[in-house]
């Protein structure tokens, strides 16, 4: 086979694929992941189910696929928010990258159902749905990263208790941050997610009336707690920050006990 024939049959293949995965988020919008079927998203294509297998041999690929392409979406997204904010400072990168996520969720709602609502029966995500999965993170992480070389991170103490959890956290996904560190980016990633899902599930109906300014503000409240602190500092900040660093030095928190730094 000629390579003029190989690369018109790699194009033809990438435009079916991509027509597939395309009837397959239409259908997400209207029947829930739950109820995708390749049989019906052959039918709207005008395919033989078998045709479509040789794509796609399972449901399940075909979801993995749309798993790894929304996360990777996601994370396209927020990295550009992050790009743009470049320059500025933590704080307000650590915010730009939040309010890029909620942009992309509330312009994608039925991507961001399929990635962070309810899980599909029968379906059970591999491995390779992590790395797109951890772009969003890793963003984060290097803005507390950026934020403890350069002037320390300015957390609360890490419990006791929780200190031998932490150390494992850091280990596994950022060894360079403090363990306390690492427990507060978990714990505001998870407060990330649950205020957009909020959003976009109707949970703030009737609460929250103005939805930008409020999260705006709850991202702003997050960075505090991963300790990140603003260029300009009240007297209360800088005595916080100084504290953090303090803590972070001599592995104490301000009351003496363990911070995990």
């Amino acid at each position: 086979m000629s390579s003029t024939a190989r690369g018109a049959r790699a194009r033809a293949r990438t435009e079916i694929t991509a027509a597939i995965k395309e009837e397959a988020r239409r259908q997400l919008a209207v029947e829930g992941a739950a109820k995708l079927s390749l049989r019906a998203v052959a039918r709207e294509l005008g395919m033989a189910s078998s045709a479509l297998y040789r794509y796609f041999p399972s449901r399940d690929d075909l979801l993995t696929a749309l798993i790894i392409d929304a996360y990777d979406s996601l994370g396209a997204a927020a990295e550009a928010a992050h790009d743009a904010a470049a320059g500025a400072g933590p704080v307000r990168r650590w915010t730009a990258v939040c309010e890029g996520v909620r942009g992309w969720a509330l312009a994608r709602p039925h991507e961001y159902a399929l990635i962070y609502g309810s899980p599909v029966p029968g379906y059970t995500a591999p491995r390779s749905t992590v790395p797109p999965a951890s772009r969003v993170a890793l963003v984060l992480i290097g803005i507390l990263r950026d934020a403890h070389r350069d002037h320390g991170l300015a957390g609360p103490p890490l419990p006791a208790d929780l200190r031998p959890e932490a150390v494992r956290m850091a280990a596994d996904f950022a060894p360079d941050l403090p363990p306390a560190a690492a427990v507060a980016m978990v714990a505001a990633w998870a407060q990330l997610f649950g205020l957009v899902g909020f959003e976009l599930f109707g949970q703030f109906n009737r609460v929250v009336e103005d939805r930008e300014t409020f999260f705006r503000h709850a991202a702003g409240q997050l960075a505090r707690t991963v300790g990140l602190v603003p260029p300009q500092q009240d007297g209360a900040d800088r005595g916080e920050a100084d504290r953090g660093r303090a803590s972070q030095a001599t592995g104490t928190g301000g009351d003496g006990s363990s911070s995990g730094a």
